[in-house]
């Protein structure tokens, strides 16, 4: 099996070995526009939005069109025993897409079919469709799909099923996997599987469905999902509250979870609210320790009155401002504001990536962590959060041309981990672990559930093709 051990040779080895078969067996079934085999054109199916610098030259390239054609390539891989890596749109956060040397990168980017039934509310999905792509599909027909990563406009349906991607509505909406009714996935010997459908209820079998969904293609290929719709999203109400204490924000969100469920409830630190201001001159608060955006979509009465009871918590706990609007640009600017943390930040310099959660009534000590970890490493770290539930980003800037930096950033990024564990929660809240954080996933689990989890793994790719080295 293909493994990043003598990469140098083994991928010399493996061109010299394997270019005929590539060709006859591959190439002939697929066409050369499917296959590509020119370090060139490889060069950006290497990495995704990770950046790991451990990610490796692979030996093809399959563009697939179908399931089909993802059929051939892991009958292929598996025929040569080669590492299968599947990568959508290349979005991906925790390097579960970086190639491998001498592995057959499987791309889903041209499988771009959809179909919506208003009847049923569900539409059926090729991976290769943008997240916002099935938004706007399904808004066509008065219906609207949830999940809402950050990266919504530039990120793939199958990218956000591989990680069970959730977003800036997941409070109140659920995260993907609670939209997947179904998949069609082609398992490590080629064979392809349906699973689930269009039914809001089925519990004949295990339900293996799920077990794909948030897999990060280590036990198959997703080529076809079922998603649940819901109808159209109301307009919603949006409040913005600035505080002068971190720990005063995050006591806030916990103030307003255990009364009130809104639609969005997100959390930027100063760090981030003074980056995205450099960015879009907007008119924040810089000198806010904190910044919370709230967003109701219940009817005009209920998410004023919602609205209402979220500035009076705010106000319990020391908010320095806060502003509410029903005006629906006003309410965007300040959702887009916080989507564009990320690259704000990026601005600084190279960023490691997390996505750590906590129970909510652990945040606060997450967050103020966090800056402690920042203080006694000597690096920069803004975190945003979807609060509402726990999930931090921690974003830590990097100078790459400052070796003695990079080191104490990634010692900052083992301790985020280790500290989110320590407080009961987990090292990945909807990123996904891909190469990146496996180092960390043994302490999550624990040895019986990281066990449990091999077990799976060998069951379904007991060659180990898929995927190897990205979660378990």
């Amino acid at each position: 099996m293909a493994t990043q051990l003598d990469l140098g040779a083994l991928v010399d080895a493996l061109r010299d070995d394997l270019g005929d078969d590539l060709a006859d067996d591959l190439g002939d079934d697929l066409g050369d526009d499917v296959v590509l085999v020119d370090p060139d054109r490889m060069a950006g199916y290497r990495w995704d939005r990770a950046q790991d610098p451990a990610a490796g030259v692979p030996l093809a390239v399959v563009r697939a069109r179908s399931t089909a054609d993802v059929q051939a390539a892991v009958r292929f891989a598996a025929e040569h025993g080669l590492a299968v890596v599947t990568r959508g749109a290349g979005t991906g956060l925790s390097g579960g897409s970086s190639a491998l040397d001498g592995c057959l990168v499987v791309s889903t980017e041209r499988m771009r079919a959809i179909e919506v039934d208003p009847a049923t509310r569900t539409c059926v999905v090729e991976p290769g469709l943008l997240n916002a792509e099935v938004k706007a599909a399904a808004a066509e027909h008065g219906l609207w799909y949830p999940p809402d990563p950050s990266s919504f406009e530039i990120c793939s349906i199958g990218g956000n099923v591989a990680t069970n991607a959730g977003g800036l509505c997941c409070v109140k909406y659920g995260v993907t996997t609670d939209y997947v009714l179904g998949v069609t996935v082609v398992l490590a010997d080629g064979t392809a599987v349906e699973l689930g459908g269009p039914r809001l209820k089925d519990v004949a079998g295990l339900s293996l469905t799920k077990l794909f969904v948030g897999s990060e293609g280590t036990l198959g290929i997703i080529t076809r999902i079922v998603l649940r719709l819901l109808p159209a999203q109301r307009r919603p109400a949006t409040l913005v509250a600035t505080f002068p204490a971190l720990e005063a924000a995050t006591s806030a969100v916990l103030g307003i979870t255990r009364v009130l469920r809104p639609s969005m409830l997100e959390l930027m630190d100063r760090v981030s609210i003074n980056a995205v201001e450099d960015l879009t001159r907007m008119g924040l608060d810089r000198s806010a320790e904190a910044l919370l955006v709230v967003q109701s979509d219940e009817p005009t009465d209920s998410a004023r009155a919602e609205l209402a009871q979220v500035a009076e918590i705010c106000a319990e706990h020391g908010a320095a401002e806060v502003l509410a609007t029903e005006d629906p640009d006003e309410g965007e600017a300040f959702v887009v504001a916080r989507r564009m943390t990320i690259p704000a930040v990026e601005r600084k310099g190279t960023l490691l990536l997390e996505d750590v959660g906590v129970p909510v009534p652990r945040l606060g000590a997450l967050v103020t962590g966090i800056q402690q970890i920042a203080a006694r490493r000597g690096v920069e770290i803004a975190v945003v959060a979807h609060a509402g539930d726990g999930n931090t980003h921690p974003l830590i800037v990097v100078d790459p041309t400052d070796d003695e930096q990079a080191t104490r950033a990634q010692q900052a990024y083992g301790e985020v981990m280790e500290l989110a564990i320590g407080l009961g929660g987990t090292i990945t809240g909807e990123h996904g672990v891909g190469r990146l954080k496996r180092p960390w996933l043994a302490d999550y689990l624990g040895p019986e559930a990281m066990a449990l989890n091999r077990r799976i793994k060998a069951a379904l790719d007991p060659a180990g093709i898929l995927n190897p080295g990205a979660g378990v």
